[in-house]
């Protein structure tokens, strides 16, 4: 059922050193601050400090209070207060009120400010503005690296998206190069960097110059991950914007994974309370079905629910002796399993009654149509009627970007229609919504000509010219275009099956999409591995509009043990999905890798649309 990992499999690094070191600079910060201090937090920092720094730890360091930055008056009476927040402009106006009200006041007290991952000029300049910036103290804490399981890393910042992708601001691309940096200072240097997008190559620079700069620290080091991968997210829309069928993934979409944990609600606990679960690699029945596509999933649990009664059942015919060492070595770990099969039960469950009330196998059946190009008439009616119906508004958005990006671009009369029925289904509000999917090439418009054949043959003619260098103005016209079906052909993402695909033996990554797709993403790291480099993937390349973009960094590998070169770190800018880390985990237990990841924030297709959404739920 659940896939072990071979046995040759080579050991992950230890990553806990990573939670050791953060938690250290920030004791070492709130001492900075001697004596008792009131510590405000904000909201979306809460549980990214929770997993490492409790209460007590910030307790033992003289915290005395703790409070959530909101728009309300701050309440604390304490002489001392410490911000602890994102580098953002409305952060810095909330600490400048509450400095210039204690003024007002006549109230004097010592105000520390820490910003994490870093600190930004313009967050110090809105100090300056409001006059407070010689009352307080700015300090950053570089906090870039959660490791929310033994195999996944995250910065936990879910606004890089938006930020880089639609705005093109690129103020994070320093903190992805400083935690690429720190990575290669604790666990040696990468022989093999492949990268591919533009902002892969802009963390990969700015990276090396920090390596240069510093080279001493990591040379004569044994290299513990012998791979590195930077991909884009705007390399592939069309996986992020699929339904997920492996368990992991259906967890997010319903329930919506936070920082490694998620909140059961009472329809999963069989109770009246919520309950916060962390899911990773110690929840040890979650472990064995996380990767699974949901069908198995009901099967193996019932199964593990028999073993574990024919466990208990054991102590029936047990002496006294036996009886005491069943007590205190086996029960409490049984009960702890118990507890952890009935939630997961719950929330299989709870999925299957949501699933079944949207109709989840029709949803899949359209989505298949389009990722494969047949009935595209019907799945537009389908999307019309979703709009109709009022389904959901993020859910319809989602629909149309998969429409517009497997088709290359949506032609002119049904992206009117959709767009018409959408804003007077959803409201006029969604108006700058469609203007940020259309600049950030989710939903487009194809222009006059531009059908797929048409596309491809402008692609072919640049493919052949040789003056590529110079960047013409027919490939900057093409700059936000897909050319899905294209790469779909060269890279065979959508398999071709005899008969039904077996999900309990899944034979390739397209069981993450129930056979129906190989993720993008996925396929071309698998490429990239086979022909340690990019050779023999050009064309694929300049459809995916990377030419420039597209870099490779091998080392000597005599340094290298074996174990090492099966080590590879795969870096998402822009978000990653738990399909894809199933699919990865999977061709790792085929070829005999490890994959670790290391991405942005953990995304899904929900938190893609609402990132481009200008109205907030």
């Amino acid at each position: 059922m659940a896939f072990p990992h071979r046995l040759d499999a080579p050991e992950l690094p230890d990553f806990s050193m990573l939670k050791r070191l953060a938690r250290d600079q920030l004791i070492y910060l709130l001492e900075q601050l001697p004596g008792k201090k009131d510590l405000f937090i904000e909201a979306d920092l809460m549980s990214p400090l929770d997993r490492i720094a409790n209460v007590s730890i910030l307790k033992q360091h003289e915290v005395d209070k703790l409070y959530k930055v909101e728009n309300k008056p701050a309440l604390s009476s304490n002489e001392q207060l410490c911000f602890l927040v994102r580098p953002r402009i409305k952060n810095m106006r909330y600490i400048a009120n509450l400095v210039n009200a204690d003024k007002l006041a006549g109230r004097f007290r010592k105000y520390k400010v820490i910003l994490t991952p870093q600190k930004f000029y313009a967050c110090e300049m809105v100090l300056e503005e409001e006059g407070i910036y010689g009352d307080v103290s700015c300090d950053e804490w570089a906090f870039s690296l959660l490791p929310l399981d033994v195999d996944l890393l995250s910065m936990e910042l879910p606004e890089f998206f938006r930020d880089y992708f639609l705005e093109g601001d690129q103020r994070w691309i320093n903190t992805v190069a400083q935690a690429l940096h720190l990575l290669s200072t604790l666990y040696g240097p990468f022989l093999n960097c492949y990268g591919i997008g533009r902002c892969a190559k802009m963390s990969y620079d700015l990276w090396r110059k920090l390596e240069e700069e510093e080279d001493s620290e990591t040379k004569g080091r044994r290299p513990e991950i012998g791979h590195i991968f930077l991909l884009d997210r705007d390399m592939d829309f069309v996986t992020a914007l699929c339904s997920q069928v492996v368990y992991e993934g259906l967890v997010d979409d319903t329930f919506r994974i936070k920082c490694g944990s998620v909140d059961f609600g009472p329809e999963v606990t069989s109770s009246d309370k919520s309950l916060k679960v962390l899911l990773n690699a110690e929840d040890k029945v979650f472990n064995e079905i996380r990767n699974e596509h949901f069908s198995n999933v009901f099967g193996f649990l019932s199964q593990k629910a028999r073993n574990l009664q024919a466990q208990y059942d054991r102590r029936r015919g047990m002496d006294i002796k036996q009886m005491k060492n069943f007590v205190s070595q086996e029960l409490k770990g049984l009960k702890q399993e118990h507890r952890l099969l009935s939630l997961h039960i719950g929330a299989c469950e709870s999925i299957m009654k949501k699933k079944t009330k949207q109709d989840f196998q029709e949803l899949i059946k359209t989505e298949h149509a389009l990722l494969e190009g047949f009935n595209i008439r019907e799945s537009t009616n389908y999307i019309e009627e979703h709009i109709d119906r009022q389904v959901s508004p993020i859910e319809s958005l989602r629909l149309m970007c998969l429409l517009s990006i497997t088709e290359n671009g949506l032609i002119p009369k049904d992206y009117r229609s959709l767009k018409t029925q959408y804003l007077q289904s959803y409201g006029p509000e969604h108006l700058l919504t469609f203007s940020n999917l259309r600049r950030a090439g989710l939903l487009t418009e194809q222009a006059p000509g531009d059908t797929l054949t048409a596309v491809e043959n402008k692609m072919s003619k640049l493919v052949t010219d040789k003056a590529a260098g110079k960047i013409t103005d027919a490939f900057s016209s093409l700059a936000k275009r897909s050319n899905f079906r294209a790469i779909s052909k060269k890279l065979n993402l959508i398999p071709r099956v005899d008969g039904e695909y077996d999900l309990k033996v899944p034979r390739d990554m397209a069981y993450v999409f129930s056979g129906a797709y190989v993720p993008l993403s996925c396929r071309i790291i698998e490429q990239v591995l086979e022909r340690r480099s990019w050779q023999g993937l050009d064309e694929v390349i300049r459809l995916l509009n990377c030419s420039e973009f597209a870099f490779t960094d091998m080392t000597k590998e005599d340094k290298a043990s074996s174990e090492s070169l099966r080590l590879i770190l795969v870096v998402f800018l822009g978000g990653c999905t738990f399909s894809e880390i199933s699919a990865l985990r999977f061709l790792g237990r085929e070829r005999g890798y490890r994959f670790i990841f290391l991405t942005t924030a953990i995304t899904n297709s929900a938190r893609l649309m609402e990132a481009m959404s200008e109205v907030k739920a």
